[in-house]
């Protein structure tokens, strides 16, 4: 049932914390992981008055995406549990969207992320994609807190 487990990176130590613990699970369930990066180009359609190439600065999103794929691949493959992994562009939506739709066209039988834990206010203000992946999602979602977010 949780042969395969869907983890969100993005190269902080909180998305950090929570490959660990998907790691952790991996070996114990003998478990495949998919890392996903969602990379957001719509960040950058902003006027600059023609001052910055955007389409020069939506590549180097996307390589960074490539970067933080390609480091936490590198983790992975040294605990020796099989991982691959995806980019992904928002376009449009959420990026728990994006997460919750990578989960369900993988066949995912777990999603294991990391968060900041914020409340209050901050939580109101700034959002929280780790909470929309909990509030939709139909299979288990394992939220691993980073101790030093608080």
């Amino acid at each position: 049932m949780y042969d395969r487990i869907l983890v969100p990176v993005d190269g902080s130590d909180t998305s950090n914390h929570g490959l660990q613990e998907a790691l952790r699970l991996a070996k114990r369930l003998g478990a495949r992981l998919r890392l996903l990066h969602v990379v957001d180009p719509q960040l950058v359609y902003i006027d600059f008055g023609g001052m910055v190439n955007v389409s020069d600065y939506v590549e180097s999103i996307r390589a960074a995406g490539r970067d933080v794929l390609a480091e936490a691949l590198k983790i992975a493959e040294a605990e020796g549990v099989p991982t691959d992994a995806e980019l992904r562009e928002k376009n449009g939506g959420t990026v728990a969207d994006l997460v919750l739709a990578e989960a369900k066209k993988w066949e995912a039988g777990m999603i294991v992320m990391g968060t900041h834990g914020r409340r209050g206010i901050r939580h109101l203000v700034m959002g929280s994609d780790a909470m929309g992946v909990v509030r939709d999602a139909t299979i288990p979602v394992v939220m691993v807190r980073d101790p030093a977010a608080r």
